[in-house]
């Protein structure tokens, strides 16, 4: 009957299918604000998830003693008082019929009352919490840490927000015929026949309860899945070893683009060296064998190897040359190799 009373709640006050009716009134002191709840989905021919409550908060799985500062607020949510008639050929009715054990003989429907009065509702500051958690690890001897792990199917969840009664509520049933005018009786030895049924239970009582699934990467840090989109549960070896990989993949890809740029970069410059010397040209003796200006020289003659032109010869491109200029020196190096055209003119040329 209770679990009838807040499923017909939520289907009330909705909250864009975030809120979970509490299940059972024996278990609802354990869905407050950062309690920890197992989901698991039930089969495939069920949709809905079925939420199992644990005696564990968030801070109880975190390493550290250190407590957890996120406040909470809360506020009057609605006065919330309900009658209804339930037919006993629907699900809801038959379910109401086995939960309560009513007499339903010569009845063809239930009429149902549920009296919370003012809820409150309870609600984790996200926003502090989002801060804090970046700096907490989960620890991954926690008992129900290695039971949730182990299972493929349960992701662990903590509860951001709770909807309580402020005062002490009454549930209650009766079978009859539909049209008839419905009578309810709180207490059940005034009623003889067993065609009614009460319960009441006190104030301060979880109805209903909204969570956030809790993603934990395999060196304990963790997200809080804050939109429907992200899912929650535990990063496995197989998908940190492909996010590795596809991480190692974008680096080289992008150290790969970088190189490729400075050759590109090069041999515009290259180019634009040689067009000037073409557009403006100068005879092998222009500069060379002019007195007083640098001579051409075959190094070979001075036992000094083959090599890369210090002008076309960089990056990938080794252009080697015999030929170089003993009156320049670069680095240290008390000679320059350079081609003989052009590039021992364009190498003078820039630098007069």
């Amino acid at each position: 009957m209770f679990a009838a009373a807040t499923k017909s709640f939520v289907k009330q006050v909705g909250d864009g299918g975030r809120l979970v009716p509490v299940p059972s009134l024996s278990e609802a002191d354990k869905y407050q604000p950062l309690s920890l709840v197992v989901k698991k989905k039930r089969c495939f021919l069920f949709p809905r998830y079925k939420f199992t409550s644990t005696p564990f908060t968030l801070k109880d799985v975190l390493l550290g003693d250190r407590e957890i500062s996120a406040g909470i607020s809360s506020y009057q949510l609605l006065n919330y008082e309900d009658e209804s008639d339930v037919s006993l050929y629907g699900r809801r009715g038959n379910h109401i019929v086995n939960d309560v054990g009513i007499n339903v003989a010569g009845s063809d429907s239930i009429a149902v009352k549920a009296s919370f009065g003012v809820v409150t509702k309870h609600e984790v500051e996200v926003s502090t919490l989002l801060k804090e958690i970046t700096t907490r690890k989960i620890n991954f001897d926690h008992s129900l840490i290695r039971q949730s792990r182990s299972s493929r199917k349960a992701v662990l969840c903590v509860v951001m927000e709770s909807i309580r009664t402020t005062r002490q509520c009454s549930l209650s049933v009766h079978a009859g015929i539909r049209g008839e005018a419905m009578r309810f009786h709180f207490m059940d030895e005034q009623n003889p026949k067993g065609r009614d049924k009460a319960i009441v239970f006190p104030a301060h009582t979880t109805i209903a309860f909204s969570v956030f699934e809790l993603f934990i990467y395999l060196d304990g840090a963790f997200d809080l899945c804050v939109t429907s989109v992200s899912k929650g549960g535990f990063e496995r070896e197989e998908r940190a070893t492909f996010a590795l990989l596809y991480r190692l993949r974008n680096i080289l890809f992008e150290r790969n683009r970088r190189v490729m740029d400075a050759i590109s970069r090069s041999q515009l410059y290259l180019d634009d060296l040689f067009s000037d010397y073409y557009d403006k040209p100068l005879s092998m003796t222009d500069i060379s064998l002019k007195e007083g200006t640098h001579i051409r020289v075959n190094l070979l003659n001075h036992n000094i190897p083959k090599g890369p032109c210090i002008l076309c010869g960089m990056g990938n491109f080794k252009r080697e040359t015999v030929y170089g200029c003993f009156q320049c020196s670069v680095d240290g190096q008390k000679y320059v190799r350079l081609h003989a055209v052009p590039c021992f003119d364009v190498w003078h040329k820039r630098m007069k």
